[in-house]
């Protein structure tokens, strides 16, 4: 059970933290993946005798060292094809246990460095005779013991060979040590290393965090921030959570602590270090009076995701990196579950759909993706690890899992799961393990599949994409065809299965219960799908499955005017489901744009959360394509008519803005209703939130409600000028609570003065203005303005080298840069640009090569579903918006 987050002592300074949270970072006998990579080159001075210990023994190594070469000057080049070429290391060697010391100086050397020395104890065990020893270490300056970087000595008895040759060796990060004889299958050996190395800010590997704080530059996790009261929440509900999960796996939790901490730099939102769980302070910290429902839940996800990798992912390991989706997308599926538990009245199971199913079908639908799993031979280097933390992995491995639960029952799922934790705990697995486990549960419970959940499973993990399912209502004809976005991409990745699915297919009839039915082949005949005269049909209910639907037009039609008639017979999760599946296959040139369009007019009488965020998501695309063009001014009259209903319903559900509603989904939707509504001028919304803000300005003791401050604040930077920004920007250099200064960071994007967007750009790679850690989010929000995106792109071009060198190619936010700063490209022009962009820096990419072929395939879609829409779009909106309501 956790005991808190603020506990242990040894764990206040921010850098220990990384330190004994991943306490083998220094120096490993396994492959790993690297978070950030380091950037400075240095030669350093002698090591000293540290004072800080930590220890710990480990039959699976779980490290992570950084990916940038070591900074000895010692180096040998090596021989093509030797051991130490290879990304992986042999399996001549097995740890059985580290002991690695580290202490930093939390003050600069006489050259001005931060530093920290150290020292490692590597036991292990000969499982194979072998001569040489492969140990990864990166940006260490190592002690020299008498010509070597290492002392080795035999254990129980046994003499150990001397050394021959030590070297590093710079790509693959090995120390490289060659014997003189050999060591021996079953012997124990103690390898023993002294090193120094710099404690840089660059959020790679063993860093240093530093902050101001009542004028003063700390290096300590914010214990101001605790005795604030901000950590309570996370502290109240992960006792909670840890209880959720140790009865989901039916496993008592397997350490005796659980310290939690924030830090106030970390490039991911969270790493789940067994026992040391480290945090952005955004997925820790909360504060009632300024943070808003959706910081509240995403700090109850996050805590729930890492607990949930205690034991997936921690006691029990995947083999290799390949596999890394089954971490991952098996963590954020049951985070939905665990912050279900610890907070039932949000609707957590649902929200899944928006938060993570949704979005990722969107990436998955291009030529450019990739499979969930892979061989583990096409994963080998650092950076192609690094790709795989993408949203396939996380959002789509928590997708098909979710699906897979449902055809079998979460309840037989959750058998499954436990004795698969039983047998490997303390030990490695490989994807197959777990269908055999989860096969073993099916067969006890009597559940009739129509094949083995390896052979239906491997359909969904081992070709990327999914399917389109066609229902034909009249004849009961169903197909299954690969989706894609742009059908005229070719698809070059060949798939086993010949993009075919087991697609298991739920739907319900007017007034009628759910039907199950699996698709097998690329056709096939339901006749229970013939619908009557005045009946709907509706399939894939609540989006369990990862799949998109299609209908005739006889049922498209039907549901439109039940839609119209009475939307609350259709499910709300259907009724969202409906929207973007239609949204979809009219980009994908299935059905006609305007019958996408269609689906949002039944929204002037909607007022649930779901269909409005998903309307306002796929409209997204719509401004995206169309904001700096003459379907602009009509788009926004029609979206004006459709959200004045809603933002009405609010004001009186609120008593004129006085009150929070109590559903947590109505408070997202009073954040849509308001946030539509200012955007495209309802009467009274501008000078409702401009009226707050200057309130504000004139009082900053002034409250304004934490749910509505990111529109606000927004809403009033976008109608001010210089005053309005610069009083922002002041708010967000005092900011003592994450969230707050994350919501003010992003309303500093929604000016609409160049110059100031300019500046702000700048500001973007000053780490004493932004924290490294929110660089690339800052570059990204001013992207997402109209007048901020070229001028976002011009500055990547001319600072790419920068951003790589001092930002790291191996940061998980370089994908999300690419695509955020590109997302508009919708002509010939930015193509060419974003072509010679990629041959100008060819071999730069790092994390984010993946991002920009995705980024090349998304402006070609784009450029043809222009030039085919654009017309028709004009003179749907001109026709509507003048129209009166539905």
């Amino acid at each position: 059970m956790g005991k808190g987050f603020y506990m242990s002592k040894a764990v206040v300074v921010t850098c220990v933290v990384a330190a004994i949270g991943a306490a083998a970072t220094i120096i490993a006998l396994s492959v790993v993946y690297a978070q950030e990579k380091s950037k400075n080159e240095m030669t350093l001075p002698s090591t000293a005798k540290p004072n800080t210990t930590t220890s710990t023994t480990s039959t699976i190594p779980s490290t992570m060292p950084s990916t940038m070469p070591s900074t000895t000057t010692s180096t040998t080049p090596s021989t093509p094809k030797e051991l130490w070429d290879n990304y992986r290391l042999p399996g001549s060697l097995a740890p059985a246990s580290y002991n690695v010391t580290l202490w930093p100086r939390l003050k600069p050397n006489a050259d001005g460095l931060y530093i920290f020395t150290g020292h490692s104890t590597v036991v292990f065990r000969c499982v194979n005779e072998t001569d040489l020893i492969l140990i990864h270490s990166n940006k260490l300056n190592l002690t020299i013991f008498e010509k070597y970087h290492a002392k080795l000595r035999g254990l129980n008895g046994v003499t150990a060979p001397s050394l021959k040759k030590t070297w590093l060796e710079v790509p693959t990060q090995y120390l490289v040590v060659q014997l003189n004889g050999m060591l021996q299958p079953n012997a124990m050996y103690e390898l023993f290393t002294e090193f120094v190395g710099e404690l840089a800010d660059d959020l790679g590997g063993f860093y240093r965090s530093e902050y101001m704080e009542d004028g003063v530059k700390k290096i300590w996790a914010r214990r101001k921030a605790i005795e604030e009261g901000q950590g309570d929440y996370a502290l109240q509900k992960t006792g909670p959570i840890l209880e959720f999960f140790e009865n989901y796996y039916n496993a008592s939790y397997p350490l005796s602590k659980s310290d939690q901490i924030a830090l106030p730099d970390f490039s991911a939102g969270a790493m789940e270090n067994w026992g040391l769980i480290t945090y952005r302070e955004t997925a820790l910290l909360y504060n009632p009076t300024v943070s808003s429902n959706g910081d509240k839940e995403w700090v109850a996800t996050v805590i729930a995701h890492e607990l949930a990798h205690m034991w997936f992912g921690n006691l029990v390991t995947t083999r290799w990196w390949n596999d890394l989706w089954l971490n991952e997308g098996f963590a954020t599926y049951v985070s939905y579950l665990g912050a279900n538990f610890t907070e039932p009245t949000w609707n957590m199971n649902d929200l899944i759909v928006l938060n993570e199913i949704v979005g990722v079908m969107s990436v998955d639908a291009l030529a450019s993706s990739h499979p969930l799993s892979s061989n583990e031979e096409d994963v080998q280097k650092p950076e192609q690890i690094s790709e795989l933390f993408d949203s396939i992995t996380y959002s789509k491995g928590a997708a098909v899992l979710r699906m897979l639960s449902d055809f079998i029952s979460e309840d037989v799922f959750t058998k499954g799961l436990q004795t698969y934790l039983q047998q490997f705990k303390y030990s490695n697995t490989v994807y197959t393990d777990l269908w055999r486990h989860l096969q073993m549960a099916v067969d006890s419970a009597g559940i009739k599949l129509p094949d083995s959940v390896e052979v239906i499973m491997n359909r969904w993990i081992l070709q990327m994409g999914f399917p389109v399912v066609t229902i034909n209502t009249k004849t009961g004809r169903i197909t299954q065809k690969h989706f894609l976005l742009d059908p005229d991409t070719v698809v070059e990745r060949p798939s086993p299965f010949n993009y075919e699915w087991f697609v298991p297919v739920t739907f319900i009839k007017t007034g009628g219960s759910q039907k199950q039915y699996w698709l097998l082949k690329k056709e096939d005949t339901n006749t229970e799908m013939v619908l009557g005269t005045d009946e709907f049909l509706v399939a894939n209910i609540n989006m369990k499955g990862f799949y998109r639907v299609n209908y005739d037009s006889e049922n498209w039609e039907r549901l439109l005017a039940k839609l119209s008639s009475e939307h609350q017979e259709i499910p709300v999760i259907n009724r969202a489901q409906i929207i973007d599946d239609a949204f979809n296959l009219a980009r994908a040139k299935i059905v006609d744009t305007t019958l996408a369009l269609r689906t949002t007019k039944f929204l002037s009488k909607e007022v649930e959360y779901m269909p409005w965020q998903t309307a306002s998501r796929n409209l997204d695309y719509f401004f995206l394509m169309f904001d700096r063009s003459e379907v602009y001014g009509p788009m926004q009259e029609y979206i004006k008519k459709q959200v004045t209903p809603l933002f009405n319903y609010f004001k009186d559900l609120t008593l004129n803005w006085t009150m929070i509603p109590d559903r947590h989904t109505d408070q997202y939707n009073q954040v849509n209703a308001i946030s539509l509504a200012c955007s495209t001028g309802v009467e009274g919304c501008t000078e409702l939130t401009t009226g707050w803000f200057t309130e504000w300005m004139n009082n900053s003791s002034m409250v304004i409600s934490p749910n509505l401050k990111s529109t606000v604040y927004c809403s009033a930077i976008a109608q001010g000028g210089v005053k309005e920004w610069d009083f922002a920007w002041s708010m967000y250099k005092n900011a003592t609570i994450a969230s707050e200064a994350d919501k003010l960071m992003y309303a500093l994007s929604c000016t609409k003065e160049p110059w100031l967007l300019n500046r702000y750009l700048e500001y973007s790679l000053d780490p004493d203005k932004i924290r490294k850690q929110d660089a690339t989010s800052t570059i990204v929000y001013i992207a997402s303005n109209p007048i901020g995106q070229p001028l976002a792109w011009d500055f990547i071009r001319s600072k790419w080298y920068h951003i790589v060198n001092d930002y790291g190619g191996g940061s998980f936010s370089f994908g999300g840069l690419i695509r955020g700063v590109t997302k508009r490209f919708s002509t010939e022009f930015e193509y060419n640009q974003l072509v010679q962009f990629k041959e100008e820096h060819a071999g730069h990419f790092g994390s984010g090569t993946t991002a920009l072929e995705q980024a090349l395939e998304t402006t070609k879609a784009n450029m043809n579903w222009v030039a085919m829409n654009k017309k028709q779009v004009l003179e749907w909106f001109t026709n509507e918006a003048s129209s009166s309501s539905v």
